[in-house]
């Protein structure tokens, strides 16, 4: 089985998983993929970043269920190592930094944070806060840095009940050719003062 089957089978298996407790949404997660790539596709965004879109939280589908609703469970480096397998650092290093990237707007945009969803204000805290102005320009300067900051703001926009998406098949068959046009990111991980990045 190739990469993006395995794709397939964990929406299959876990796409209908509501966030529970204190991380819960107004949709599941597999609506919460297809609404976030629906956005990157409409913002004309290159297909590494559409995918990433769809695939941020894939991390979630190979998480350790019993961790506690207060816990981070680094969902984007679990999920970034496992897309590294196959497709490139334009989609991995997204995915990778996504979280980094709402802690780095709630420092520098003043709205940001009144707009985030009770889940994602919880989920922030746990995440480590808002980034001191050092670790915004240690974030600044990682490349892919811009595209984790288009992706989590479509991500945040990406939590309407009952809107309509192209199906995941469409977003699979652009898998399959970025697959085919990539070599693999492989996985390195640095730490940049006092957050991994």
């Amino acid at each position: 089985m190739d990469l993006v089957d395995d794709i397939a089978t964990l929406f299959e298996r876990h796409g209908q998983q509501a966030y529970e407790g204190l991380r819960r949404e107004s949709v599941d997660a597999r609506a919460h993929a297809l609404q976030t790539a629906q956005l990157a596709e409409w913002a004309q965004a290159d297909a590494s970043l559409v995918l990433a879109a769809l695939l941020h939280d894939i991390g979630h589908f190979i998480a350790d269920p019993s961790l506690p609703d207060a816990a981070d469970d680094e969902h984007e480096t679990r999920g970034a190592q496992w897309l590294a397998q196959g497709f490139g650092a334009a989609l991995v290093e997204p995915v990778r930094l996504h979280v980094l990237a709402k802690r780095y707007l709630v420092a520098t945009d003043a709205r940001y944070l009144e707009n985030l969803s009770s889940a994602s204000v919880h989920s922030l805290r746990a995440q480590g806060g808002p980034m001191s102005r050092d670790e915004c320009a240690r974030f600044e300067a990682l490349p892919y840095a811009d595209g984790a900051v288009q992706l989590r703001r479509w991500d945040d926009l990406a939590k309407t009940p009952g809107k309509k998406t192209p199906p995941l098949e469409y977003y699979l068959a652009l898998a399959r050719e970025l697959q085919l046009d990539t070599e693999p990111a492989g996985f390195v991980r640095t730490v940049v003062g006092s957050f991994d990045a």
